[in-house]
């Protein structure tokens, strides 16, 4: 009896214990009905310091242990994995659930360039097909309630995936197999893209299936590929976080077959999109069946990408209900190409509907405010044929207050002769000099211009 009574109340204070990480619920306005956000809170929980573990600043291997020991420990009934002040090296991070990972002001995790420290691999995607592939630096699976907090820094060292920056024919092929067995409906832990032609980068940060989870204030320098990357998740919040990334298909943050999502104060400094909002390419987006959906941008800053927002190419599960307001590009962007880009081609499929943009402003834009292009295909025109022809309708967008000094044009849609472009809408959108004409349509139905 007094055994049993000790397991009951010992699996009573557990259970109390894990109650700690509370939740709360974020409202977001927006013009579609937004769910309210639920967002974890690590407040009430403790502390587990790395150096209690074993960790010194310059040692890898112990660094990393320390880590992994430290979150497991806070896994058990919430915690705050606390990296202090200095240089931490160190090798992948699989976060848990009810974790937050804290980085204090002045603390850097620099991690390694070796790609055997992302080893064994783990269940991740490449450009919206899923695989089993080098973990990203900082990985969470299925994992609830969890976090990357604090005013410190996340760096990764690419002196090693900088020579994985261009495509040679072995690693075309490699992705060219995985379409394959993405189309044949191959189970994806027989995906297996880690071999020595592939040289498949991983993502920064990726959380993948994760449920309420919360980015804040971190500073994120470089990147192998993607920089942060939500990945069929729900209720989450970045906010604050500083992007620099230069490296080659460095976006700021994609948001994929994710929903309730609430990305704010964020400054992105990269060398492509600062946010590419995608939902699985061709047949993994029809399998998956998750669109992006219920997803708020506002009050960013642009300092360098390609595009403020893009939508596509990979949408082939659908996006919808997206809304960016307050956003405003630097004035010294060399590379922005469109404010918001709408991108996708014969063969993905899916839909985007329900798309608002307002209160932008920037300066110089090398194409246009908006572009709409149904024909986008970039290496997989020549790579693989068209198996599925599914065209994707697009509808519903709609764009106020929208400010540029200098741009090719104000508007240019390429819509699908079969499945025209529907209903986009333009208030107060202004292009102080164009260099061709303001407003390009092909295919399109419905477009009103005030």
């Amino acid at each position: 009896m007094t055994v049993l009574l000790f397991l009951f109340l010992t699996g009573e204070h557990l259970s109390a214990q894990k109650s700690q990480v509370t939740l709360q619920k974020v409202s977001v306005e927006a013009p579609f009905k937004m769910p309210k956000i639920k967002t974890p809170n690590f407040t009430r929980v403790a502390d587990f310091v790395i150096t209690d573990y074993g960790a010194e600043p310059g040692d890898k291997e112990k660094n990393a242990v320390a880590l992994e020991k430290a979150i497991a420990a806070a896994t058990v009934a919430g915690g705050n994995v606390i990296i202090p002040a200095g240089e931490w090296k160190t090798k992948k991070i699989h976060l848990k659930s009810n974790v937050n990972l804290h980085l204090s002001e002045g603390a850097v995790l620099l991690f390694s360039p070796d790609p055997q420290d992302y080893l064994p691999a783990v269940f991740t995607t490449w450009e919206g097909l899923e695989c089993y592939n080098y973990s990203p630096l900082i990985y969470a699976f299925e994992a609830k309630n969890v976090a990357i907090t604090g005013k410190g820094e996340v760096r990764a060292d690419i002196s090693q995936w900088r020579k994985w920056f261009p495509r040679p024919s072995a690693h075309m092929e490699s992705i060219k197999r995985l379409y394959n067995w993405a189309q044949d409906r191959v189970p994806v832990e027989d995906r297996n893209m880690v071999n020595d032609t592939s040289n498949m980068r991983p993502q920064f940060i990726q959380f993948n299936r994760c449920e309420n989870v919360l980015v804040e204030d971190i500073k994120i320098r470089n990147s192998p590929f993607w920089t942060v990357h939500l990945y069929l998740s729900k209720n989450i919040i970045v906010r604050g976080i500083d992007v620099y990334a230069h490296g080659h298909n460095n976006d700021g943050i994609d948001p994929e077959m994710s929903q309730n999502v609430l990305i704010e104060n964020c400054v992105f400094d990269q060398g492509d999109d600062a946010i590419a909002i995608k939902s699985g390419r061709n047949p993994e987006g029809w399998r998956l069946k998750t669109p992006s959906k219920n997803i708020v941008i506002r009050d960013c800053l642009v300092k360098d990408g390609h595009q403020l927002v893009a939508i596509g190419s990979e949408l082939s599960g659908g996006i919808e209900n997206v809304y960016v307001e307050n956003c405003k590009v630097a004035d010294d962007n060399e590379k922005l190409m469109h404010l918001l880009f709408i991108k996708t081609n014969e063969r993905m499929g899916g839909h985007v509907k329900q798309v608002y943009f307002k209160n932008i402003e920037a300066n110089a834009i090398r194409e246009g405010i908006l572009g709409i292009d149904t024909d986008v295909l970039y290496q997989w025109r020549t790579l693989v044929p068209t198996v599925v022809r599914k065209l994707t309708p697009i509808q519903d967008i709609y764009l106020e207050n929208v400010q540029a000094t200098e741009a090719k044009f104000v508007s240019k849609i390429n819509g699908n002769a079969d499945l025209p472009v529907r209903h986009i809408h333009l208030k107060n959108v202004t292009l102080r000099h164009a260099s061709e004409e303001e407003i390009q349509t092909k295919n399109v139905e419905g477009f009103v211009l005030n």
